[in-house]
């Protein structure tokens, strides 16, 4: 296959795939806007649609898997980019992506790579993705440990004689992004109408944090209860602190298992690449011989489950 014919399948393959995404992002917004218009025209039930959204018929630990976790990202792209905080819309993301997949693939055409390993260049197209979810990780990290402190001044806040709006006011105020942005938006909300437990609720679909979920469910159950807010903030705040210095002492017991992981993980690569600098035509039986190609698929997959299975062990969960 010549490399200008595999870059037109390659060009192809991305095309189809931005035009499947866009296509899904194009019904979840038409769903939703179905939805809201049937709430108001009262074709649907109005008090069913609030208990289904309502925090407290979630349970705290909800934590989708690997697969329902993906699945959730491609039916819920543009969530994607607010947690990371990026102004890119996902169409400019996936144009971005396309091109420098079709880059990669000429680049490794222009380096005198094999017609057979060109398409590995498609790689550099998951550039973008991968930047995206180490954004997206880096805040969502930083609000994680600028929670106890908010918790903290909303508490100080509430026992000085202020409103809970009042003091999510103080925490936009004080403290800076992303918490500061994340509970200012919380309080605009407020302001235009949107009941708190639905701004709460909204609050945990952006920032998927278990520690923030503890502190919505307790806001909601205490305005339907009753109960001294001020103290279970700083029962809270306590445990969230106390959560993080159990995360750091099994950062320091598993930091072992993790370098080692990271070692086994990118030593076949790396020899890939070493050989095939030294000996191409050795490298070759792997993608010209079928018994090649079996072995090529085999280590690809045991790769992969040896991920699996490190993620495993050192992913304790407090």
């Amino acid at each position: 296959m010549s490399p200008m014919l595999l870059s037109i399948v390659v060009f192809v393959f991305v095309v189809t795939i931005v035009a499947f995404v866009a296509s899904l992002l194009r019904s979840d917004d038409e769903s939703k806007v179905d939805n809201r218009l049937a709430v108001l025209t009262g074709t649907k039930n109005a008090v069913k649609q609030k208990a289904k959204q309502s925090i407290l018929s979630q349970p705290l630990d909800a934590m989708p898997g690997i697969i329902e976790a993906i699945f959730q990202q491609f039916g819920q792209f543009r969530l994607l980019f607010v947690q990371a905080d990026t102004a890119i819309t996902p169409s400019r993301f996936f144009a971005v992506s396309g091109g420098l997949a079709v880059a990669g693939v000429f680049l490794a055409g222009f380096a005198g790579i094999k017609v057979y390993l060109a398409p590995g260049g498609c790689v550099l197209g998951l550039v973008p993705l991968f930047w995206l979810m180490f954004r997206r990780g880096r805040r969502m990290k930083k609000f994680g440990a600028q929670l106890p402190d908010a918790l903290e001044l909303i508490s100080r806040a509430l026992r000085a004689g202020h409103s809970l709006a009042a003091g999510f006011n103080l925490v936009q105020s004080e403290m800076s992004a992303p918490i500061g942005i994340e509970f200012g938006r919380v309080f605009e909300e407020q302001n235009l109408g949107i009941s708190l437990e639905e701004a709460l609720l909204s609050l945990t679909e952006r920032v998927p944090n278990l520690d923030l979920k503890f502190f919505a469910t307790a806001v909601t159950l205490q305005r339907q209860t009753g109960g001294d807010l001020a103290e279970i903030l700083d029962k809270i705040g306590y445990l969230v602190r106390e959560r993080f210095k159990i995360f750091g002492q099994i950062a320091a017991l598993t930091g072992e298992g993790r370098l080692s992981g990271i070692v086994l993980l990118a030593l076949p690569p790396v020899l890939f690449v070493v050989v095939y600098k030294m000996n191409p035509e050795y490298i070759a039986l792997l993608f010209t011989d079928e018994m090649g190609r079996k072995m090529l698929a085999g280590a690809i997959v045991m790769q992969l489950l040896g991920a699996l299975m490190i993620r495993k062990i050192i992913n304790i969960k407090v």
